[in-house]
């Protein structure tokens, strides 16, 4: 599948967050000097998950963010239920609300 040269880079520094750590749109976004839209955009057709770790990227507020396409409150939900599967085979466990518990996972360190 083609992705454009600005997937390309978003990819590239989704493959720097370490297993276990998390980072968010607007990190990744200010890394690229873009918008976190653009990014989500991006993550939304992400035809290489899961090596392309786009499960990795959460809001900044620590809540889970959308995955696939789904916003995080879609009605369905399985979506969001495959994220946090992902994640929390990685370590990384959201509480009751569905917000990140160990700030210690956040991850903001890009090499661009």
């Amino acid at each position: 599948m083609a992705v454009t040269d600005f997937q390309e880079r978003v990819y590239t520094l989704l493959r720097q967050i370490p297993s276990g750590r998390v980072s968010s749109y607007a990190a990744l976004s200010k890394a690229l000097s873009s918008s976190p839209r653009a990014v989500g955009g991006a993550l939304r057709r992400n035809p290489f998950a899961p090596e392309v770790p786009c499960h990795r990227i959460i809001c900044a507020d620590g809540s889970i963010g959308g995955f696939k396409g789904e916003a995080q409150d879609a009605p369905s939900g399985i979506n969001q239920k495959e994220k946090l599967r992902l994640l929390e085979n990685e370590g990384v466990h959201f509480d009751e609300r569905g917000h990140l518990k160990d700030v210690g996972r956040w991850w903001n360190e890009f090499h661009t």
